[in-house]
């Protein structure tokens, strides 16, 4: 592509958010470089890693990356905020620091957005990689099928309430190029946390403007033991606390407007399961106390469910031999 032909393009800017993975940075920064849409900025923004990344960035010798580092730890949506915030393109994008963009996937998702200024973002499907970056082919088969992307055909969404907060087909964190100047990037509250990627679908869900599907797998997503899903432990009992959590915010207030008031079955459903979750991830840590009323509420505002009467049956058995049933409702 000639220079004349990049300074016609709009700016892009890629924000890359890393926290101590190191050898899974370089590949992602490598496949923000060698995109065929070259007109672009790289923001790096590092949360305090324990080992500073500087020197990979540096050794890519790429004038349009910027690099930022924390002098401490400030949370994972606070660093993704930073990253957004100091975009500066008509464009931007998430790229997680452990997955890896095909070389096309700015050539395929910018063009649509330039060609419908009612469009607030364009998406794409994607692979699933393992800690190698193997493609898992029938996890990748599986993962379309689960968020529906399977039935979704290629083009323009005027309303994609559903796509988004219900089939969650927006994969807005790793497969997705927003129009930059519809998004207050401070406007997402720190409640959400980890998942802010589903609140931001949310804001584009409410803004009035339309969404591109590009059916095409552009992007491949890591699958590996230090993702959140996969971790064991005590170190998963806090994640799954930490996500309850947050998806307890987020689907009271998706609940709470009168915009998404046809979905408000499906939110409140999904609001008691993160209850029942919530109260689990507290009995396995042993806040038995703590955990009953999120039981108690989950069954007072649904049918009988077996999950949560498991879960509310154990924390009434004595320590010892809840600790080997536990299993059974995670």
């Amino acid at each position: 592509m000639s220079l004349h032909q990049e300074c016609q393009q709009p700016l892009v800017s890629i924000v890359i958010p890393t926290y101590n993975r190191p050898d899974y940075l370089k590949q992602a920064i490598a496949s923000a470089i060698k995109q065929t849409y070259q007109n672009i900025e790289i923001i790096i923004s590092d949360n305090c890693s324990s080992e500073n990344p500087q020197a990979i960035v540096a050794s890519f010798g790429d004038p349009r990356i910027k690099f930022w580092q924390h002098p401490q730890n400030v949370g994972m949506l606070a660093n993704q905020q930073y990253g957004f915030n100091m975009a500066q393109g008509k464009y931007v994008a998430s790229l997680h620091d452990d997955d890896i963009w095909h070389e096309d996937f700015l050539g395929k998702l910018v063009p649509p957005l330039e060609a419908n200024s009612d469009l607030i973002l364009a998406f794409c499907d994607q692979y699933i990689i393992d800690a190698n970056g193997i493609i898992n082919h029938a996890g990748t088969e599986e993962n379309t099928r689960a968020y529906k992307r399977d039935k979704l055909a290629k083009g323009i969404y005027k309303s994609f309430s559903k796509i988004g907060l219900v089939d969650k087909s927006i994969p807005t964190a790793a497969s997705c190029v927003i129009r930059n100047n519809l998004v207050d990037w401070y406007s997402i509250p720190s409640e959400v946390a980890g998942m802010w990627d589903l609140y931001l679908t949310y804001l584009f869900c409410i803004s009035g403007y339309g969404a591109y599907y590009c059916p095409e797998r552009l992007t491949r997503y890591r699958a590996h033991e230090q993702t959140d899903t996969m971790l064991s432990g005590s170190r998963d009992v806090q994640a799954k606390i930490r996500k309850a959590k947050s998806e307890m915010f987020c689907y009271q207030v998706f609940m709470e407007d009168p915009r998404l008031q046809e979905f408000r079955t499906h939110f409140q459903q999904k609001w008691l399961e993160a209850n029942t979750t919530l109260g689990i991830g507290l009995l396995r840590s042993e806040q038995i106390a703590a955990a009953r009323p999120y039981f108690w509420q989950a069954l007072n505002q649904q049918k009988f469910n077996v999950r949560t009467m498991a879960a509310l049956s154990l924390s009434f058995t004595p320590q010892f031999l809840a600790s080997k049933l536990i299993g059974i409702s995670k």
